[in-house]
């Protein structure tokens, strides 16, 4: 990769030189990182010989905690190499929709509206939020955020499905407990080396005024854009930018993303026609419970894996449930779905 980067051809076909570079990119981080863990592994391993040997309990106990660390963080680099699908290492679109239950749900699309962001933010990646419908007391109703990062749809593919929430609703005067849910789709964003054909007499087009919460930024014309996909019926919206035109090419691009995502899901179907229906995406298929009351408890229905710790997980500590959805994924999981939490 070195060499056919000195190439001064190289550049003759931008393309495909951008794809070499990005490759060679992703190679390179991948080999530094088991050299730094390779490494940082000797460096304390040396000092817990070192600290056993001058009697230095601390010592000891700060390097033992630091292979803790790199425990973790081999567990990562060991999902991540099994992200090798066609369009793993894309940035992604993530969209929310709350489901049936008005004010509950839409509260609850907003809380997934935050952990999401704030796990892109733990892993260092960049968001934009390009669209959202607020609900008419709180919360919202749907939104879009683009999530630019290496390995980005990776990460997030499976979290796509139903979530479900069971809480005492701080909206019921009787401080009843309330289930409310809310969908997340996912889907990668496309480069220019993939080609997705749409025919515009398909599709409507519709343009709205943008939503906010008020002040100066609120547009005051009708910029936002809608497209809708008659065949399919996919509809994808951008409000982000101020500008109609812009806002009309993004949604295009989104567009192009959720055609060529359902086209990926057609292929593994395919392949796996065994697994087809585990890998189903639709309302009622719940892949995951957030239970704050009456006790805490975050579980996985499709791994079985569970956090006591609901705050956290709702502050974006994710990686746990994203590293065993994607073993899960690869390995075609168990034949049994785990039993749900009443």
């Amino acid at each position: 990769m070195n060499n056919k980067a000195e190439d001064p051809n190289l550049w003759n076909d931008a393309q495909e030189a951008q794809k070499l570079m990005r490759e060679r990119q992703q190679l390179d981080d991948g080999i530094n990182g088991v050299r730094q863990l390779e490494q940082q592994l000797n460096d304390n391993v040396e000092l817990i010989e070192m600290g056993e040997e001058e009697g230095d309990e601390s010592v000891v106990k700060e390097a033992e905690d630091a292979l803790k660390g790199l425990k973790a963080e081999a567990a990562r680099r060991q999902v991540e190499a099994m992200l090798s699908g066609e369009a793993d290492g894309n940035d992604t679109y993530l969209e929310v929709h709350s489901g049936a239950g008005g004010t509950e749900s839409q509260d609850w699309a907003n809380m997934l509206l935050r952990m999401y962001t704030r796990w892109a933010e733990r892993q260092r990646f960049k968001v934009e939020l390009l669209e959202v419908h607020d609900g008419e007391e709180a919360g919202i109703k749907s939104a879009t955020l683009l999530v630019k990062g290496q390995n980005a749809y990776g990460w997030l593919k499976t979290e796509s499905g139903v979530h479900r929430l069971v809480r005492i609703s701080p909206y019921d005067s009787n401080a009843r407990r309330h289930t409310s849910f809310s969908s997340i789709w996912v889907y990668p964003v496309i480069d220019d080396s993939i080609q997705i054909d749409i025919n515009e007499s398909d599709c409507r087009i519709d343009t709205y005024r943008s939503s906010g919460a008020g002040g100066q930024h609120v547009n005051t014309t009708d910029s936002a854009v809608r497209i809708t996909h008659i065949p399919s019926g996919i509809v994808v919206q951008c409000q982000q930018e101020r500008s109609q035109h812009k806002n009309r090419a993004k949604a295009w691009d989104m567009l192009r993303a959720r055609l060529y995502e359902a086209e990926l899901k057609k292929r593994e179907d395919a392949a796996n026609a065994e697994a087809a229906s585990k890998s189903d995406i639709g309302w009622g298929h719940q892949i995951r419970s957030y239970v704050l009351q009456p006790y805490q408890l975050v579980k996985d229905l499709r791994t079985g894996v569970s956090s006591t710790a609901p705050g956290d997980v709702l502050d974006g500590e994710l990686n746990e449930f994203m590293e065993a959805a994607l073993a899960h994924r690869i390995s075609g999981g168990p034949d049994a779905v785990v039993d749900d939490i009443d």
